[in-house]
């Protein structure tokens, strides 16, 4: 891993996206000199192709390509590489039209041109992929860590790593705290050992000047608390400190950065309403037409400081919904109307929630706002939950890109890891990346219910 603004970020994936960006840029370059490339050194034709490599790898950092979880199922490296090559085209068609880069070199004037080229990208994606796997699962990429501690805190560990990590770590062997000649720069040395990671409970029994030799010799030296964060983007509930936030970075923002902020929350909802403004007065006329009731449906959430505002979301269910009193919405609800249930899927539903963020009540990005029955009960079952309400809540989230739709108290306690690792982590750089992980979440309509 490593860190840009206070987010990891897997290195692994950072060099797949490099692999394909220079060679995406450089093809681009190619077709974009003048003469058919009888010049190799111009500048206007190298911007251009930097331009458009940049809006190209973007797309596919939006559709999920670099999540590690795409090159380790089938259906995800089919799947991402042919919507990954497909929207290529649009990606080019699109900085041409705004930034008049006159992309006649790369699409040709053969109407089976662009066909071409996006057939080309597929395949290129696809078999990067494909050798990105392969060497996954030669364990090319795999870092070796020893686990000191309990064999059940070993295995808890293990089965993190094993759940969304797998091919990046591997556990080859779990020491006893007290055990200091495995534990000895020589005999690590020897397995290729990476990292020490240190059970919390194990923390203080260890010899540290084991420890220290270790790391003087190259290793690295982790608690599996903060290996968790890093590895797995969330926060450990377990051994999570009661004074937490007051040392948490993410709640620490200059004055400009907070303007900045809210600057671009407005821009983005006031863009994304004009842009989306058809497919709203589509889906008012839809609900109109498929049941009674109102267009919109307004409830009570909790927001900043725990202050309750009224969230404005299109209807999606019967009117008659809720009248034995709040329920979690569940797979295959009842209550969902045939509409209700596109809208959904689709996200649709979500998008009178931009006038929230214009009022000031919501942000782009943040925790989901939940209602206040439900904070009240979340409340009394999961601790540090009452913690959410330290920034302001969000259309979109992390623990929205990282977790399906929660519908249960183990759930919610799932997606708390997720909202707290965003709370302590918070950046303009981190609101970005979860934005353009929204566009996967809605593309292939992820943890939809």
């Amino acid at each position: 891993m490593t860190r840009i603004f206070g987010h990891f970020i897997a290195l692994e994936m950072l060099g797949l996206w490099l692999v394909e960006f220079v060679p995406c840029m450089l093809a681009l370059y190619i077709f974009l000199l003048p003469g058919g490339g009888s010049g190799w050194a111009d500048v206007d034709a190298l911007g251009h192709a930097t331009t458009l490599a940049l809006a190209i790898s973007a797309v596919w950092v939006a559709v999920g390509l670099y999540q590690p979880e795409v090159c380790q199922e089938n259906w995800r490296l089919f799947l991402g590489s042919a919507v990954g090559g497909l929207l290529t085209l649009p990606a080019v068609v699109a900085m041409d039209y705004l930034l008049r880069l006159n992309v006649t070199g790369v699409l040709g004037a053969s109407a089976m041109r662009p066909v071409q080229f996006v057939l080309t990208w597929i395949a290129f994606l696809f078999a990067t992929r494909f050798l990105f796997r392969l060497a996954l699962r030669l364990d090319m990429f795999a870092r070796r860590v020893v686990i000191v501690g309990t064999p059940a805190d070993a295995a808890e560990t293990r089965a993190a790593i094993a759940r969304v990590r797998t091919g990046f770590f591997r556990v080859v062997g779990v020491a006893a705290p007290d055990d200091a000649a495995s534990l000895a720069p020589v005999a690590l040395r020897g397995q290729g050992v990476w990292a020490v990671l240190v059970t919390e409970r194990c923390r203080g029994q260890v010899p540290g000047d084991v420890l220290m030799r270790s790391k003087s010799a190259g290793m690295h030296v982790y608690s599996d608390v903060e290996f968790r964060e890093q590895q797995l983007r969330r926060i450990d509930l377990t051994h999570l400190a009661p004074d937490w936030l007051l040392y948490a970075p993410g709640l620490t923002r200059r004055p400009a950065e907070e303007i900045f902020g809210r600057a671009l929350d407005i821009v983005i909802a006031l863009g994304l309403l004009v842009f989306c403004a058809p497919v709203m007065l589509l889906a008012m006329l839809a609900i109109r037409l498929d049941s009674p009731g109102a267009l919109l449906y307004r409830q009570e959430r909790v927001g900043l400081h725990g202050r309750v505002f009224t969230l404005y979301k299109f209807r999606s269910m019967r009117s008659d919904a809720e009248a034995a009193g709040p329920a979690w919405a569940v797979r295959g609800d009842a209550r969902v109307t045939r509409v209700g249930n596109f809208l959904r899927r689709s996200r649709i539903d979500e998008l009178p929630q931009l006038l929230n963020v214009l009022r000031g009540e919501m942000a782009m990005v943040g925790p989901r706002p939940e209602r206040p029955h439900f904070v009240e009960q979340l409340g009394r079952a999961i601790p540090f939950y009452g913690d959410r309400a330290a920034v302001r809540p969000g259309i979109t989230g992390w623990a929205q890109v990282n977790y399906p739709y929660g519908a249960s108290i183990e759930d919610a306690r799932h997606k708390l890891s997720f909202d707290l690792y965003y709370i302590k982590r918070r950046s303009l750089f981190l609101d970005l990346v979860i934005l353009f992980a929204t566009v996967r979440v809605v593309l292939f309509q992820e943890g939809a219910r």
